[in-house]
């Protein structure tokens, strides 16, 4: 595939990925694990990274994801329309809707459409919930090659991951900043190295 082509494709993936992920970057996680597995630019493992990377840097994770995609991918101008074909639509239909809402937000259609985003936004959201879950604390593949029911499990992400339940819900650092817990969480997996390299 010419160059010019990887960029046209590019751009068309994250086109459709930024028409259909309604709510937010955590709800084009289920379009990227599929676009990994149409297209083997990247690994389900690699969207965990891209995940964390996304997370850890400012801007919107979506948007992130697509440009850490785009970039890794074709480079900088693979960055760009990667960028540029997941917020596209989203311009396009604030746009539109900044226009058309001050006329219907009274419709019982609008009203409904809006309404039944709302759980469909939830399931996506969920669903890469319980994928990044999955794909944190379970190794699935090793255990089919040892039968070894303790390389199930991924023991240090799961330790990890129940110390973090606990501090968001515990009083006294409940409130601490989010950035705190990404921090702290990154310094632990490369002192325990917590990954699977």
């Amino acid at each position: 595939m010419s160059y010019a082509l990887l960029l046209l494709q590019l751009f068309w993936e994250f086109l459709k990925i930024g028409i259909f992920a309604v709510g937010g970057g955590m709800a084009t996680l289920p379009f990227l694990y599929d676009l990994g597995e149409k297209t083997a630019w990247f690994t389900s493992a690699q969207v965990l990274d891209m995940l964390a990377v996304s997370e850890s840097t400012p801007g919107p994770i979506g948007i992130n994801m697509a440009t850490y995609v785009g970039y890794t991918v074709g480079g900088i101008p693979g960055a760009i329309l990667a960028t540029l074909g997941t917020i596209l639509p989203g311009i396009i239909l604030v746009i539109l809707l900044a226009k058309m809402l001050q006329r219907f937000h009274d419709n019982k259609y609008v009203l409904g459409a809006f309404y039944g985003l709302r759980p469909a936004s939830t399931a996506l959201i969920a669903a890469a919930g319980i994928s990044v879950l999955g794909e944190s604390l379970f190794n699935p593949s090793l255990y089919e090659q040892t039968g070894n029911i303790a390389d199930f499990f991924c023991v240090g992400p799961i330790i990890l991951a129940a110390v973090l339940a606990f501090l968001t819900n515990f009083k006294p650092t409940k409130k601490l900043h989010p950035v705190i817990y990404i921090a702290a969480s990154a310094v632990v997996g490369i002192v325990f190295k917590l990954g699977n390299a």
